[in-house]
């Protein structure tokens, strides 16, 4: 978690050093996604060559092109997810200084709308 006015391009080598290994397929653990989804706020040459040199296929919509690149089809999954979480009124306001304890309540309102799904 970053501040609000910290650019989230800047922040993409952070999360992807430091994010879990992916599961997912039998055989041997993939450390990194194969594919990263993201949109014009994440277009630039250097993350086109970071994602490249980190075996990961960037799929970024282009600045300065028409709308209806293609990732529409893709972000609802994300909006709809967010929304979940702004449910959560805790998580919607970020009242709490501490990063652990937002990621906490993160984590808990991740497992809730899990819970949702598996409870009859």
């Amino acid at each position: 978690m970053t501040a609000a006015n910290v650019n989230e391009v800047t922040q993409v080598f952070q999360v992807l050093t430091d994010m879990p290994p992916v599961g997912g397929k039998p055989g041997p653990p993939r450390e990194k996604p194969e594919h990263l989804q993201g949109y014009r706020g994440y277009d630039s040459e250097p993350v086109r060559q970071l994602l490249r040199w980190l075996g990961i296929t960037p799929v970024l919509a282009e600045r300065n092109t028409e709308h209806g690149s293609g990732l529409g089809v893709f972000r609802w999954f994300i909006e709809r997810t967010i929304a979940w979480l702004h449910a959560f009124g805790r998580r919607r306001r970020r009242l709490d200084r501490l990063t652990e304890v937002q990621e906490a309540f993160l984590r808990l309102a991740c497992s809730l709308i899990c819970l949702r799904f598996l409870s009859p």
